[in-house]
């Protein structure tokens, strides 16, 4: 029986309890939560595994929350993961959009919306799986046509259903963040991979 993947959302504040307040918000999406209660350990957890979205407090003791996004930006297996920042009520806003230099940033401000946080976290998480999906098929794509396993039709077939299907579910997360600038450009980031995959199925099967 295969165990259903589970993606990891990283968690970033230096307080317990908002700790446990955002697994409280986010234990319904049935993902793995990983806590860090300060920016060294949030560096330290991306070392260790891969995330899908990290939500990060602003103000903390030592590295603030701009300082480790900042880190995390830099580093070629890290720079693409989304982040949410989650900034006190009354913070200086000049503050905030220091963050927005870097790509694939969010902000919320608490106290939080937890319908909202959810919906954001979600839209993230369901890019995440498109992302794999095109990863493990492109791999997959490859490796047939380097040994020449006479599969190559049945995983042109399966890439092409795969490319509707993710057509399909950038469309949805479109219509679902309308006016979202941060979040459509994700779905942005995703359109390019999208597009060469259509383009390489269209190329073997006129080849065929």
């Amino acid at each position: 029986m295969t165990v259903p993947y589970k993606a990891n959302i990283l968690l970033v504040d230096d307080r317990e309890e908002n700790l446990t307040a955002l697994e409280a918000i986010l234990t319904s999406l049935d993902q793995n939560l990983v806590r860090a209660n300060s920016g060294e350990a949030a560096l330290k957890a991306l070392l260790e595994r891969d995330f899908a979205v990290i939500l990060l407090d602003v103000v903390m003791p030592g590295m603030d929350g701009f300082e480790t996004a900042s880190h995390i930006k830099q580093r070629e297996k890290t720079k693409d993961i989304p982040i949410i920042f989650l900034t006190a009520a009354g913070i200086d806003r000049h503050r905030v959009f220091r963050g927005y230099a870097s790509r694939f940033v969010d902000y919320m401000t608490k106290p939080l919306d937890p319908w909202l946080l959810r919906a954001k976290v979600e839209v993230f998480l369901e890019l995440d799986r498109l992302k794999r999906q095109l990863n493990s098929q492109s791999t997959l794509l490859r490796r047939e046509l380097s040994q020449d396993t006479g599969r190559v039709e049945t995983v042109v077939a399966e890439l092409s259903a795969l490319v509707n299907e993710i057509n399909d579910k950038l469309e949805g997360v479109r219509e679902r963040t309308v006016g979202d600038e941060r979040v459509l450009g994700v779905v942005r980031e995703l359109n390019d991979p999208v597009h060469r995959l259509t383009r390489l199925v269209q190329a073997l099967r006129a080849q065929r």
